[in-house]
Order: structure tokens, then sequence, then C-alpha cells
């Protein structure tokens, strides 16, 4: 394994990154609430991490990547009851379409998916416990953890309290602090609720991912859990925080030897949420644009940036994506050899530096710069074509692009019915040529061009493109 560094958000520097155990590298992302349609924020995270899967991959360790799904919710009951729908039905349907998204930005299947609804027992020990240890205490409305019980409460974000947050809530004045946070909520009216020994209700959000992490993937006989928690910057506090407390009350150790962080992404300057309505749902945008397209340009900039999303920096993107592909239809056909060993190890050593995406994109420009100019004045090198062909196997590889076909990523925004009159017309034109007949050949390219579509005759066969 070549050396690998991380931007650690507890401790505000690039540390180089060793694993628990040799070899391995078990990562935990915190996952969607699954009662809505993913957005760009959701995707931010994704490729983020998918780039940490893919580097770790690639420097041969052995990775156990886990991101959670919470399927128990106040977002979620209220769309159960405004809709009259079973909470399993709106969950399944949501995480289908968060899956079918992940799909279309080419994320790295996941080794596990844990679901809060299935993983009560685990919360449920976990609170019993705390509450065993008086860590944790039982009030008229819910279970609540006690923070001063925690003398390293506020170590991962830096931060004791919410401050804003308890200024907008009326104060429970039950709890024994202000910044105590539920671990379960006892049962109300038009709720959803389970059977727990302390109380019938359901689990905060803190426990889930806690309860989850100790039951899939902690290490039992080491000083940490896991080796790295990830998610979005939002998360850190109080998320991430009161997560670390519960897990080192809870089992004396600490929950991750490194915690890292995505930048948000903003619309023309305004961070993304729902409360502005400006939250870019991602099947709006794959309408109009490619996952790949979306995943190359939120590539273009580093992970832990603020990124603020237009759609003409998107347009200027796909242009430069654009330019990969023209050279992989220059060298279409031809089969792999081995990828260059100089340009792979400055893209590896790139994304080794805290998954420097931006620097390997640029790496990349270089490559496709030379090839043009090396297929300018050789353009029948077949080794060239050989290398570069074997270049972008390891550029899809390692960033997740220019896994399409050359044409067919041409082709993108061509409804099924208008592809298959295409082939009948590019059929048609085809025997037209067997049979010598060039003036319907020639017409049915016309026919063709009109369209909008450039035919090409290739060692291949036909191939085509939109214009």
């Amino acid at each position: 394994m070549d050396k690998i560094f991380i931007y650690d958000s507890v401790k505000k520097e690039k540390v180089l990154f060793e694993p628990i155990v040799e070899n391995q590298a078990k990562i935990y992302v915190c996952g969607p609430t699954v009662y809505d349609d993913s957005h760009l924020g959701h995707a931010r995270s994704a490729i983020a991490f998918d780039m940490l899967h893919r580097v770790l991959k690639a420097n041969g360790l052995n990775v156990t990547m886990t991101k959670n799904f919470t399927d128990i919710d106040d977002k979620i009951i209220k769309k159960m009851n405004e809709s009259s729908r079973s909470l399993e039905d709106i969950t399944t349907q949501y995480i289908n379409a968060y899956k079918a998204d992940m799909h279309s930005l080419n994320i790295l299947d996941n080794t596990l998916e844990p679901k809060a609804t299935q993983n009560l027992e685990a919360m449920i020990e976990m609170i019993n416990d705390l509450i065993s240890k008086d860590i944790a205490y039982i009030i008229d409305d819910g279970v609540y953890f006690d923070v001063s019980k925690d003398n390293s409460y506020g170590n991962i974000s830096k931060r004791a309290s919410d401050e804003n947050s308890i200024a907008r809530v009326e104060v429970n004045t039950q709890k024994r602090n202000s910044s105590d946070f539920a671990l379960w909520k006892f049962e109300k009216a038009n709720d959803v609720s389970y059977e727990a020994s302390f109380g019938k209700g359901r689990p905060g959000w803190h426990i889930e991912c806690s309860a989850m992490i100790q039951k899939h993937l902690a290490y039992k006989d080491k000083d940490y859990q896991i080796d790295i928690h990830g998610g979005g910057a939002d998360l850190l506090f109080p998320h991430h925080e009161n997560e670390a407390a519960q897990t080192r009350c809870s089992s004396h150790k600490e929950l991750a030897k490194y915690w890292m962080h995505n930048g948000f992404v903003t619309i023309d300057g305004e961070k993304m949420s729902k409360s502005l309505g400006n939250s870019f749902f991602l099947k709006d945008i794959l309408k109009s644009y490619s996952g790949e397209v979306v995943r190359f340009y939120l590539l273009t900039a580093h992970y832990r940036t603020d990124f603020n999303f237009n759609e003409e920096d998107l347009i200027s993107s796909k242009k430069r994506l654009d330019k990969y592909y023209r050279v992989k239809k220059r060298v279409y056909g031809s089969a792999a050899s081995a990828a260059n060993s100089e340009f792979k190890a400055k893209v590896l050593n790139a994304l080794n530096d805290d998954i420097n995406s931006s620097k390997a994109i640029s790496i990349i420009d270089d490559m496709i710069n030379n090839a043009n100019d090396k297929l300018d004045k050789n353009p029948k090198d077949k080794n060239l074509k050989k290398e570069l062909i074997a270049n972008f196997e390891f550029i899809n590889e390692i960033l997740g692009i220019c896994f399409n076909d050359a044409y067919e990523y041409f082709q993108f925004g061509i409804n099924e019915d208008t592809k298959n009159k295409i082939e009948e017309l590019i059929n048609k034109r085809t025997e037209a040529k067997k049979q010598k007949d060039f003036a319907t050949a020639d017409s049915v390219r016309d026919e063709l061009i009109a369209l909008g579509i450039s035919v090409m005759d290739t060692p291949n066969g036909v191939v085509w493109e939109k214009l």
C-alpha cells in the first residue's frame, strides 16, 4: 500500500491513513433518510465516499463500505399520515429510487446497507446498557443521554452544545442538561412505535448509527470500532458528536479512528435546503444530463470544498468530458494492453493526497491533449491505441468515469422509439449499399442528418451519434 493521506475533521489536518488491521478498511457513511427523492447533496456525499472506496481499493485494501438507511423518522411518519401509505411502502419506494440514482452516478455497491427498522434490538440493547450505567435516564417523553457523564463530549466537533437549536426549541425542564438528546421517543398519537423494556416508542436518530456500527462492523479487540466514519459537513455536530458519545460510554472504545466530511452543495450561492426551496432533485437533472456528466462535474472540485452548482458550469464540464470521449472514439475497437505506468502513478498520487480529484482530472486533461497530438502525427499507431484504451479502463476504475461506449455516450437523451427508428434507417442504408443502390443510401443518410444524427462507417461496423 502506498502512503495515503486524508483530512481528519477532528484533528483538522491531513494525516497518514494507517488502517486498524493491515490491508483492511472499515468505513461507515451516514446514508439518507428515505422520505423523499435524492438531491445534489446526496450525490456529493455519495461520490466523495465512493472515491475514497475506489482509492483504498486501488491501493490494495479490502474495503468494507457501509451506508445506512434511516427508515423511521418524523418526516417519514408525516408522509404516512398525509398519504395513508405504510412506512414500508414509502421507504421501499425511496430506497429503490436512491439506489437507481446512485447506479446512474456509477457508485460502487456498498458492502452493507443496514436499515434502522431492522436493527431495533441492537439499539434497545445499547440504550438499556446506558440506562444501567445512569448515563441515560427516563423522563415523560422518552429516554435521554446525559452529556455531562461523558468527559470527552465535544471532542469531535469542538462544540458542547447547539445554542441556536436550544434557543429555537422550548426547553424540556425535565432534562438534566439542555444539551441532553433523545435516545428513544415514547409513543404519541399517529406515531410508529416498537416495544422496548423501558417503554413503547421509537429510536432517536443518533442511536441508530452507533448501534448498527457496533453490531455489524466493530472490531472487538481494538481501541477503535471502525477505521473511518464519514458524512456531510452538517453532520459533524450534533449527529456525529452524539454518536461518538454513545459508543464511548457504552463500549469504552472510540467510534472511529478517522472522521471525514464532504462540503455543502449550494445553488447560485445558497446552501441547498428544503426550506429555501432550492433543493435540486437528481431525478430532474438526470432527465437532461447523464449521471456520468453529473459525477464528472462534482469531481472537478475537491470533496471538502463547498460546491456552487450552476448549469453553465455543468455544461462547460460536459464539454471537458466530451474531449475524453472524442479520444476514446479515435481508438474505438482497439484491444487494451497496459495503461501507461507514469500516467497511472501521477493520477494515483494525486488521489492518495486526500482524494484530490481536481488534480487527478487535470492530469487526465494533459494525457488527453498529448494523445490527440500523437494520434494526429501517427493515426495508425496500434500500440498507442492499446495503451489509451487501457488508460481509459484505469480512469473508470479509479474515478468512475469514461465507462460508456465511445459512441453511446453521445447518444444520451434520445428515447428508445427514436433509437429504434435510427437503427431501422441504418439497416436500410446498409442494405442499399450492399445492393449498390447509392442513391437510396445517400437519401437515408440525409434523413438521418435531418434527425440530428451523424453516421460513421468504421472497421467495427456502422456507429452513430447526435450531431
